[in-house]
C-alpha cells in the first residue's frame, strides 16, 4: 500500500526551476515535496550548463597558447590530453553537485523523493511507493535533445548533449546537426581542441540572433577552420561507430567519425499522466496562462516543459513567478520582454529585448545605434577587436533592445538588462561614469552617439558663442 504525504507543494522535477521552487518554498515555510527521477540538478548541472561552459573553458586555453605572436611571444601548440579535458568537466559538475543534492535539500526542509512520478489525478501524485496530495503542483520536468526525421538517424551512433560530455575520445572528425547555440558553441570548442569539425544547418546558423553580428562569430569560426554549411538539405545517414556518412541533397557526402545531434529538443511531458490530472499539453509542452497555471487550477508548470525560451535563467525566473502565485496568492505575471540570452562562442553573443528585424516589424521609426570594438582602447590593448555592440530604441529614445558580441559579451548585456526592464531611456547610459579603459565604454559610446547630432549641431554652437558675448 502506498505512503500517503500531505504537502502545501509538490514540485516534479529537480532540475533548475524545480529546485529553485523547492528551496524558496521550504525555506518560507511550506511543506514541500520535491519528485526527481533522475540525477539532481537536471540538464543543467549534468549535461547542458555547466559541462558545456566547462568544455569551452578548456577550449579557450588550447586556442589562446597558439595566439601569442601578436603579443610578441612565441604561440605554442597545446598538447590536448581529452581524457584528462573530461575529468575537468566532471571535476567541474562535482564542485557545483552539492549545492543541487539530496542532503542540501532535506536540510531546508524538503522530502525528497527520487522516483518516477504520474499523476492519480487532479490533486494526487503517485511516486514510487507514495502517495502525494498537496494544494499545489509545480510540473518542472524539462526537455529533452530531439532527433530529426532524418532517414538512417536511428541506425546509427550519435551524441546529443546528454551524452557528449561522457565521451573521453577527441573526436578526429566531429559532424554537427544544428546550427543552433548548442551546435556552435561545440563546434569551436572542439575545434579548438583538435577536432575537424563540420556543422549541417538547413537555414542559417544561429538563426535567432542578428546576422549583422552573428557574422563576427561565423567569420571567427571559419578562420579557426570550423566548416559551415547553410541551406544544406539532409537526405539521409549511413554509417557505424567511428565512420558516419551524412547525404546531403545536392549529391555532397559528408564524412566523419562521430555525429552529434543539436537539432531542437522535446518537452519531457510523457508519463506523467496529465490527462488524468486535466492538464492540456501538445508537442510544444504544456499548456499555460501568463501566471504559469495550467488547465488544472491547482497545477503550475514552469522551465522547459512549459514551451518558449528554454534557459536555465528563465526556468529560475519562472519559479518566482510561481512561488507568489501558489504560496501568496499574488497575480504574478510572466513578462519575457526583458529576458536576455547568450551564446557562449567566442566572441559571445547576447541578447535582450527586440532585434532590429522585430523592432522594424513593431514600430513606425527606430534608431539603431553602433559601437564597434576598434573603437575601444581595451579591445585594442588586448588584440580584440572583432565585435560590435548595436542598440535600437524608438524616436523617444527609449530602448528596445541590444546584442552585443565581443568577448565577454555575457556580462556586458545586464546594464541593458536592466534598463530594458526599468524603463530607462538613453540618457541614463549616456551619463554614467564608466571606468577606463574597459569594455564597457562601448555601452556608453553607444548611447552617447545617439545625441551627438544635437549637440554638436550648429545651434549648439551658436548657442555656445552667445552665452560666450557674456564672459
Amino acid at each position: 500500500m502506498a505512503r500517503k504525504i500531505k504537502a502545501d507543494i509538490c514540485v516534479i522535477g529537480a532540475g533548475s526551476g524545480g529546485l529553485s521552487v523547492a528551496a524558496g518554498a521550504a525555506q518560507m515555510g511550506a511543506k514541500t515535496v520535491l519528485i526527481e527521477r533522475g540525477e539532481m540538478g537536471g540538464d543543467c548541472l549534468n549535461t547542458g550548463c555547466v559541462p558545456s561552459k566547462a568544455l569551452i573553458a578548456a577550449a579557450a586555453h588550447a586556442y589562446n597558447m597558439g595566439q601569442g605572436e601578436r603579443f610578441g611571444i612565441a604561440p605554442a601548440k597545446a598538447r590536448v590530453d581529452f581524457a584528462k579535458v573530461n575529468a575537468h568537466v566532471k571535476g567541474v559538475i562535482a564542485a557545483i553537485a552539492p549545492n543541487d543534492s539530496v542532503a542540501r535539500f532535506e536540510g531546508l526542509g524538503c522530502t525528497v523523493i527520487k522516483a518516477d512520478a504520474h499523476f492519480k489525478d487532479g490533486r494526487t501524485v503517485i511516486a514510487g511507493n507514495k502517495e502525494i496530495q498537496a494544494r499545489r503542483f509545480v510540473i518542472a520536468t524539462g526537455s529533452r535533445a530531439s532527433a530529426p526525421p532524418i532517414p538512417g538517424l536511428d541506425k546509427v551512433p550519435y551524441f546529443t548533449n546528454e551524452t557528449l560530455f561522457d565521451n573521453t575520445e577527441l573526436p578526429e572528425h566531429l559532424v554537427i546537426i544544428g546550427g543552433g547555440p548548442i551546435g556552435m558553441e561545440m563546434a569551436q570548442a572542439h575545434c579548438r581542441l583538435g577536432s575537424r569539425v563540420t556543422v549541417i544547418e538547413a537555414t542559417r546558423v544561429l538563426a535567432k540572433e542578428d546576422p549583422e553580428l552573428t557574422s563576427f562569430v561565423v567569420n571567427r569560426m571559419i578562420e579557426e577552420g570550423v566548416e559551415i554549411l547553410e541551406g544544406a538539405a539532409i537526405e539521409s545517414v549511413a554509417g557505424e561507430a567511428g565512420k558516419i556518412s551524412v547525404a546531403l541533397k545536392g549529391g555532397r557526402i559528408v564524412e566523419g567519425s562521430h555525429l552529434l545531434v543539436a537539432a531542437g529538443r522535446r518537452p519531457n511531458v510523457e508519463g506523467l499522466d496529465l490527462e488524468k490530472a486535466g492538464v492540456e499539453f501538445n508537442a510544444r509542452g504544456i499548456t499555460t496562462d501568463d501566471r504559469l497555471g495550467t488547465t488544472n487550477k491547482r497545477i503550475f508548470a514552469i522551465g522547459d516543459v512549459a514551451g518558449g525560451l528554454q534557459f536555465t535563467h528563465v526556468a529560475n525566473y519562472h519559479a518566482g513567478i510561481v512561488i507568489r502565485n501558489a504560496l501568496f496568492r499574488l497575480p504574478a505575471r510572466v513578462d519575457y520582454g526583458s529576458i536576455p540570452w547568450v551564446t557562449y562562442t567566442d566572441p559571445e553573443i547576447a541578447h535582450v529585448g527586440e532585434t532590429e528585424e522585430e523592432a522594424r516589424g513593431r514600430h513606425m521609426r527606430i534608431n539603431v545605434l553602433r559601437w564597434h570594438l576598434a573603437e575601444n582602447d581595451r579591445a585594442q590593448a588586448t588584440r580584440e577587436t572583432e565585435g560590435q555592440i548595436k542598440v535600437i530604441t524608438d524616436m523617444h529614445s527609449r530602448i528596445l533592445g541590444c546584442t552585443i558580441v565581443a568577448p565577454g559579451a555575457g556580462e556586458l548585456i545586464l546594464p541593458w538588462v536592466l534598463a530594458k526592464s526599468r524603463g530607462l531611456k538613453l540618457s541614463a547610459m549616456a551619463g554614467v561614469t564608466v571606468p577606463y579603459p574597459t569594455l564597457s565604454e562601448i555601452s556608453k559610446r553607444a548611447a552617447g552617439s545617439y545625441y551627438t547630432p544635437t549637440l554638436f549641431s550648429r545651434r549648439t554652437r551658436a548657442a555656445v558663442r552667445f552665452l560666450g558675448l557674456f564672459g
